[in-house]
């Protein structure tokens, strides 16, 4: 057993319960070696540089359990407001780490692709789950992602086989919640997009009730030659404003002349940090991260980017935006790596960031490390107030000065929503915005 300090008993003893459940021989080494990175690692502080600027104690302070399977009380109407309609494919919820048949419902899917759950595909996709799962996102340096990978239990799994076209976007909910104590929840999802595939798949975090609650989860996404995968991970409040923790991953694994287009929407929690990586390991590759945040009160909303191009001849995209209000936090980090050998690069990085009170704060860290010497790599970051000029003209024009405020905000949230390509989504995140903008109901009947 893995020792571990004081201040990670919790963790350990949730540890010893995975433990002792059955499994599969091979996933058990790689649980091992996870737990014992953790301990190594521990908890992140502002000292660790990928940390500097999230600082959380919070996390640290509260003693979170396993959350139990079963006897959540979550229902369908508890969790209508954040479900997405129009997932034709299919919407599958997972309650504090583990698939709820009863709140899913199945879709009209083609024939040949599988859609579940991991526990379940764990014996009935054995092969593949044993090439892919904890394979691709590698925890050597990040501490949650360590315990994700040795605490997930269960998780969303898709397979799509070469050649087939899946229209029907699928859609997973996950819901954390507790009755009594603070909870821990880590989920697993693995994404298998086979050679000349295509697929869209949407991730929806939301806390509910009025215990803390830590959230975890890891999506491995494997991009096959010549494959489209659209990716969308939103991050809902809930019913928590203040005392939801989400920690999430998403690594996308390329191959050669293959499309994965992302977007990252966080819209609350006490504090949100959402991890994107991508290897970029097959010519032509192309990779392209939207991303909008809009958080308020004493909010802290992190985005991490890091992209790795491994081989020539390939295209990245990174474009966030974030709102913040109160005394909101924002941090932004992204790193563009270029290998030695990965001539005629093609990537670009912006963040901008949007501060509506005097008390907001964002940090700001665009990279670039740069290893070939033909590519062709752009990166800046903004960050300000609302225009006064922009504001004195619609006031001259008769407009009251909050309802100003209120339509330059949504333009500004509105380029970064117009990347959606699944149009239930952008509208429903656009109705989002504007409920949260004074006098935003005018603007949505026009």
């Amino acid at each position: 057993m893995v020792e571990m300090t004081a201040e990670k008993n919790a963790y350990a003893e949730a540890f010893e319960i995975i433990e002792a459940q059955a499994g599969p021989s091979w996933l058990l080494p790689i649980r091992k070696a996870a737990m014992a990175r953790f301990a190594d690692l521990g908890i992140p502080t502002t000292r660790h540089e990928e940390w500097k600027f999230t600082n959380v104690a919070p996390i640290r302070k509260l003693d979170f359990a396993l959350a139990e399977v079963g006897g959540h009380g979550v229902t369908p109407d508890r969790i209508a407001p954040f479900v997405c309609d129009g997932a034709t494919g299919g919407t599958f919820v997972f309650v504090n780490g583990h698939f709820d048949k009863g709140l899913s419902k199945t879709g009209q899917l083609p024939a040949g692709i599988t859609v579940g759950s991991v526990a379940e595909a764990v014996s009935a996709n054995a092969g593949l789950l044993e090439q892919h799962l904890a394979r691709h996102a590698t925890n050597e340096q990040d501490a949650f992602l360590a315990l994700n990978t040795a605490l997930m239990r269960d998780g969303l799994f898709v397979h799509v086989p070469k050649g087939l076209v899946v229209e029907q976007p699928i859609q997973a909910v996950f819901v954390t919640t507790s009755e009594s104590d603070p909870t821990m929840a880590f989920s697993r999802n693995l994404i298998v997009a086979d050679e000349s595939s295509q697929v869209t798949v949407v991730e929806v975090h939301v806390g509910l009730g009025t215990i803390p609650f830590l959230a975890s989860s890891v999506t491995e996404i494997v991009v096959g030659d010549n494959a489209t995968v659209d990716h969308y991970r939103v991050t809902r409040e809930g019913e928590l404003p203040d005392n939801g923790f989400f920690v999430g991953t998403t690594h996308a694994q390329q191959g050669r002349d293959c499309n994965m287009r992302s977007f990252v929407a966080t819209t609350g929690g006490a504090i949100v940090r959402n991890d994107a990586t991508a290897w970029l390991g097959g010519e032509g590759s192309d990779f392209t991260i939207n991303g909008l945040t809009m958080i308020e009160g004493r909010q802290l909303a992190d985005n991490h980017l890091c992209i790795d191009h491994a081989v020539p001849h390939c295209t990245s995209w990174e474009y966030f935006k974030g709102v913040y209000d109160d005394d909101a936090r924002g941090v932004f980090s992204g790193r563009i790596n270029v290998h030695k050998d990965a001539q005629k690069t093609d990537a670009k990085q912006t963040n901008m960031s949007l501060l509506l009170s005097d008390r907001a704060l964002v940090d700001s860290k665009p990279q670039l490390e740069i290893f070939a010497d033909d590519v062709k790599c752009t990166h800046g970051a903004t960050i300000g107030q609302l225009d006064d000029e922009a504001l004195f003209y619609l006031r001259s024009r008769g407009m009251m000065r909050e309802a100003a405020r209120s339509l330059l905000v949504f333009g500004f949230c509105r380029e970064s929503l117009q990347e959606i390509r699944f149009t239930p989504l952008k509208k429903q995140l656009e109705a989002l915005v504007f409920e949260r903008l004074p006098h935003g109901n005018v603007f949505l009947e026009d």
